[in-house]
């Protein structure tokens, strides 16, 4: 790591030991979602309000009259929320089978020149960035990296700015209404600390979150795709599990089967942090030409004696 580097960005190998936790740290840990395999059942959705004790969004059912999604994204009262997308496809695309157990592939054409119809379904979360401007941006130390790489909100120091809310690329964390602190997903800390797995992917029934080291969740994740690829899905895609994107790689990452902007995700999403230390030295180099100039003019500027004398 050489001196000069952009800390809030960039490529690294290892957020905790960055973060000051030693050698002897647990390997990170983190999720990886394949969408392929969502059968939109809403069980991690359950098992997250259950465990983490998060309130409903309202005392009622919401109905958005959008879709069977009920929820609409991730806030403070959802720290997982399933997407489902509806779409059209052509009478003639064949049928592929994506390998879900105990369920039937999505519809993808009828065969009687009628346009088909296909779900893409998705169980979103918050991404425990490698380079986390919500942790960037809290002046109270509330947010803090764990031995695990993971991001976590303290609500017991949280003073409610609001800061970190912005500060997500992904629009993930949030403030509770009638409470005023930052909540969002915790990756079931407290579950980690005592070696057990986060309760979402537990209740998962297909295996479509996957929860482990997240070197190993990278290699499976490259291994399904290329298989889904073998299979015809050519339109598979890994997203956020590149290190060398604009946060550094995701700890919480996903397999696609379509653009990120369908299941409501940023297609190239940045660290919202990463000018601060540039735009420090501008106005550190504004600020000393600003008052070179205000010593120049007064080192300039003649005595009252001298200014006497010219005028005679």
């Amino acid at each position: 790591m050489t001196a000069d580097r952009n800390r809030l960005y960039g490529p690294l190998a290892d957020p905790s030991a960055d973060a000051g936790y030693p050698d002897s740290h647990p390997p990170r840990m983190g999720f990886f979602t394949d969408t392929s395999l969502c059968i939109g059942c809403k069980a991690c959705q359950v098992a997250c309000k259950e465990w983490n004790h998060v309130p409903a969004e309202t005392e009622e059912l919401d109905l958005l009259g959008q879709s069977f999604d009920n929820t609409g994204a991730l806030s403070a009262n959802n720290w997982r929320h399933v997407a489902f997308v509806e779409q059209k496809v052509a009478p003639d695309r064949p049928t592929v089978d994506l390998g879900m157990p105990g369920a039937s592939p999505p519809g993808q054409g009828t065969g009687a020149g009628e346009p088909g119809v296909r779900w893409l379904m998705s169980s979103d979360v918050c991404k425990h960035c490698t380079h986390a401007a919500c942790l960037d941006v809290c002046p109270t130390g509330s947010l803090f990296r764990t031995e695990f790489g993971t991001v976590v909100v303290q609500q017991d120091i949280c003073n409610g700015c609001g800061y970190c809310v912005p500060a997500c690329p992904y629009g993930v964390i949030d403030i509770r209404p009638g409470d005023g602190r930052a909540f969002k997903c915790t990756l079931c800390y407290d579950r980690l600390g005592a070696g057990r797995e986060p309760a979402c992917s537990q209740a998962c029934p297909t295996d479509s979150i996957q929860f482990g080291p997240l070197d190993e969740l990278r290699v499976r994740a490259d291994r399904r795709v290329t298989e889904l690829h073998e299979r015809g899905v050519g339109e598979a895609r890994l997203y956020g599990r590149d290190p060398q994107d604009g946060v550094g790689g995701d700890g919480a990452f996903f397999l696609l089967l379509d653009e990120p902007e369908v299941y409501g995700l940023p297609p190239d999403p940045v660290v919202t942090t990463r000018d601060v230390p540039s735009m420090w030295r501008h106005a550190a180099a504004a600020a000393l030409g600003v008052a070179a100039s205000v010593a120049l003019s007064f080192l300039g500027r003649p005595g009252p004696a001298t200014a006497r004398r010219r005028r005679w």
